[in-house]
């Protein structure tokens, strides 16, 4: 397995880690992709390398992972739009510097067995840059796009009145609503990728419940999506790749 840097913008954080696969762990077939797009509040507290045991595992079993990074809050050009916008940029760059540097290798990709896995506020970043892209860029087609225990609705009490939410909005929901709303998956239109929810039931971050709500509501508009529930974890097992919510996202995954 290796791992290498590549950017995708001029900015210091928009970059990624593409981790490609060892022979023996690819086999004979075409590899799947997997996007991550890391949580941690939308904050600098946070950075990709919350993802790097899970994206070392998919690596492990045969996938090539594109781990990507983006601007935060508490760093020049983080916040709203900016954050959003790095992510669709991150994934549309599967088109450019990322096929370009598997050209140099001998891995084929499977273009049509993509996927995008987000945790929490990468959950929201997920869903929301596949919806703006319409679940493909010019070479990729993502089937499945999974948020680990994310808050999709910035419109309901308990989303947006969240310190991170406002903090990463710029203002308070009364004051710019319509910017919330650009920014919820809940209002985005429907696409066709499934999103698949995976959420702990016993997470204290972002309470079960709000997934399922967003669900219910996503097929009423249309949106294919489905919710797996994880009992006896909390918020943060699915950066543990022997977790039962880790097990439960690969199995989504098919990998």
């Amino acid at each position: 397995m290796r791992r290498l840097k590549i950017a995708y913008g001029d900015a210091p954080s928009t970059f990624g880690h593409l981790y490609l696969p060892g022979e023996a762990a690819r086999g004979a077939e075409s590899a799947p992709l997997v996007v991550l797009v890391h949580g941690g509040y939308w904050s600098t507290e946070y950075s990709l390398v919350v993802y790097t045991g899970i994206a070392r595992a998919l690596a492990e079993r045969g996938a090539v992972v594109w781990n990507v990074e983006y601007r935060r809050v508490g760093e020049p050009g983080g916040g709203w739009p900016t954050t959003g916008r790095d992510v669709v940029d991150a994934i549309s760059a599967l088109d450019g510097p990322v096929t370009d540097q598997l050209a140099t290798t001998q891995i084929t990709v499977d273009r049509k067995r993509a996927s995008i896995l987000g945790h929490s506020a990468g959950g929201q970043l997920a869903v929301y840059a596949a919806a703006r892209l319409g679940a493909a860029t010019e070479r990729f087609a993502f089937g499945t796009v999974i948020a680990q225990s994310p808050v999709l609705d910035f419109t309901e009490t308990g989303a947006f009145d969240r310190p991170s939410v406002v903090a990463l909005m710029g203002a308070p929901f009364a004051q710019i609503p319509d910017r919330y709303r650009e920014a919820s998956p809940s209002e985005q239109e429907p696409f066709s990728s499934t999103v698949a929810v995976v959420h702990t039931v016993d997470d204290q971050s972002v309470p079960i419940g709000m997934s399922r709500r967003y669900v219910a509501e996503a097929e009423r508009r249309g949106q294919s999506a489905v919710l797996y529930e994880v009992p006896g974890e909390g918020h943060d097992a699915f950066v543990d790749p022997r977790s039962a919510a880790s097990r439960q996202t690969l199995r989504v995954l098919g990998i």
